[in-house]
C-alpha cells in the first residue's frame, strides 16, 4: 500500500489535493446548482470516474470521494426528491475514488461537510448522528483518511472531528473561512486550536476565498497552533476565483455567484504563485476547491516539481512555462514560449462595461436566524417573495 497521509506529511512531502468536483461536474451537466448534491456518483459514475482520472493525471495525490453534501438531510432539503439514499451515494463515491486512486500514487479520502440540520439549530446529538451515518460507510469502504471540510462554524466542525476520530483514521479539518474567522467571528487561529484539541491532525481552510486569502488564513491558524504549543499539519484547498472584494461570508455573497463567476477564474500562472506561497507558508497539503480544473492542479504540481522530484503525467502535454509554443505555426505566438512572458501577463477580461470589483450582498444571515431554517418541502412562492424583498432592501443599502 502507498504511504498514508500522515507518513507523507511527517516526511515533509508535498501532498497535492484535487479540485472542485461539484462545480466542475455542474459545468459538465451532471450536478444541479442549488442543492449541489453528488448523486452523479450513482447516476453517472463514468463522469465522476473521468474527472478523478484527470486530476490524478494532473498530479493529485488525494482522490476525495465525491461525497460533498451527501448527508440524508441535504439530499432531502427544499423539495429535492432523488429516491437515492445518502448511503448509496457515499458507497458509490468511495468505490469510484478508490478505483482511480489505485491507478496511481494516490490516497482515497472520505469527507463530511456542514449540514442543513446545524443551520436549523438541531442538537449536537442530531448533527453528530448525521456524520456518524456517513462515517459508517467510510469505515466499511476503508478510506485512507477522513476530511471534515466546508464548515462555516467551528462548533459544527468540532462535532464532525469528534465523530470522525472514533474511526481511528487520520482526520483533516478544513473550514470555509477567511482571515476574518467563522460566521460567529471566531478567529482562524482559535478555530484551528479548537480543531486540533478535538483531534484533527491536519487543519486548514477550503473554498469561499481565493488562494492567497486562504493561505493568509492558514498562516494565522499555524501561528496560533504553534503558540498554543500544539502540533499539526496544514492544508489549503481554495477557490480558483479571485475574491478581493469578499466579506467574511466569501464568494457566495458575490452577486455573480454561482453563474457569472467566469471572469474571476485564476489562470494556470496564478496557480504557480499560489502553490509557491502555500509551500513557503509551511503548508504541505495543497489542493483546490470550486473552480479548480485539472489544468490548475497541474500548474500546482509543475510549480512544486523541484520539491517533489517529478512532473505529473499531464505535463507530457504541456511545455513548462509555455515552452511548447515554440512548435506554433505563428511567429508572434512562438515569441511567447517563455516564462517571463507568462509570469508578467496582465490578462484583460474583454468586458469594457464591467467593473473589476463587485459589492458583496452581506445580508448578515447565519445560524440562529429563522431565514436559515431548512425544510424538506420545496421553497414556496411566499418564501421566494420574501427573499426577493430582502434582496431589494440589501441592494438599496449598499
Amino acid at each position: 500500500a502507498p504511504p498514508g497521509i500522515l507518513e507523507r506529511l511527517n516526511a515533509n512531502e508535498v501532498v497535492i489535493g484535487d479540485g472542485g468536483f461539484v462545480f466542475a461536474l455542474e459545468k459538465r451537466g451532471y450536478v444541479k446548482a442549488g442543492p449541489w448534491t453528488p448523486e452523479a456518483a450513482v447516476t453517472h459514475p463514468e463522469a465522476v470516474r473521468q474527472l478523478h482520472r484527470e486530476f490524478l493525471r494532473a498530479g493529485s495525490n488525494v482522490m476525495q470521494a465525491f461525497t460533498f453534501y451527501a448527508s440524508d438531510d441535504k439530499l432531502e432539503n427544499r423539495g429535492q426528491t432523488l429516491k437515492i439514499t445518502g448511503a448509496q451515494v457515499n458507497e458509490a463515491a468511495c468505490d469510484l475514488a478508490r478505483e482511480v486512486a489505485n491507478e496511481g500514487d494516490a490516497l482515497m479520502a472520505g469527507g463530511v461537510c456542514q449540514t442543513p440540520s446545524y443551520l436549523s439549530c438541531k442538537s449536537e446529538t442530531e448533527v453528530k448522528a448525521i456524520f456518524k451515518k456517513q462515517l459508517d460507510v467510510f469505515i466499511k469502504k476503508n478510506v485512507d483518511f477522513l476530511i471534515a471540510e466546508y464548515f462555516e462554524h467551528v462548533e459544527e466542525a468540532e462535532w464532525a472531528v469528534q465523530v470522525l476520530k472514533m474511526s481511528g483514521k487520520p482526520v483533516a479539518a478544513s473550514m470555509c473561512i477567511g482571515p476574518q474567522g467563522d460566521m460567529h467571528g471566531v478567529p482562524p487561529g482559535e478555530c484551528a486550536v479548537r480543531l486540533v484539541k478535538a483531534g484533527a491532525q491536519i487543519v486548514g481552510v477550503n473554498c469561499h476565498f481565493d488562494p492567497l486569502t486562504c493561505v493568509e488564513a492558514v498562516k494565522m491558524m499555524k501561528a496560533a497552533v504553534e503558540k498554543a504549543g500544539l502540533k499539526a499539519h496544514y492544508m489549503v484547498q481554495p477557490l480558483a476565483y479571485h475574491t478581493p472584494d469578499c466579506n467574511c461570508q466569501g464568494f457566495i455573497d458575490l452577486p455573480e455567484f454561482p453563474f457569472a463567476l467566469e471572469p474571476r477564474i485564476l489562470t494556470r500562472w496564478d496557480m504557480h504563485k499560489y502553490a509557491r506561497e502555500a509551500y513557503n507558508a509551511g503548508i504541505r497539503f495543497i489542493g483546490g476547491c470550486c473552480g479548480f480544473e485539472p489544468y490548475h492542479i497541474r500548474a500546482v504540481a509543475e510549480e512544486l516539481a523541484p520539491e517533489r522530484g517529478f512532473l505529473p503525467q499531464a505535463s507530457d502535454k504541456h511545455g513548462l512555462w509555455g515552452a511548447a509554443l515554440e512548435m506554433h505555426t505563428k511567429p508572434w505566438v512562438r515569441a511567447r514560449a517563455r516564462r517571463d512572458y507568462w509570469e508578467n501577463i496582465h490578462p484583460a477580461s474583454g468586458r469594457p462595461k464591467c467593473p473589476s470589483l463587485s459589492s458583496p450582498e452581506g445580508w448578515g444571515v447565519t445560524k440562529g436566524h429563522t431565514e436559515l431554517l431548512q425544510h424538506r418541502e420545496a421553497t414556496t412562492a411566499q418564501e421566494m417573495q420574501h427573499v426577493l424583498e430582502r434582496q431589494k432592501k440589501a441592494k438599496s443599502a449598499v
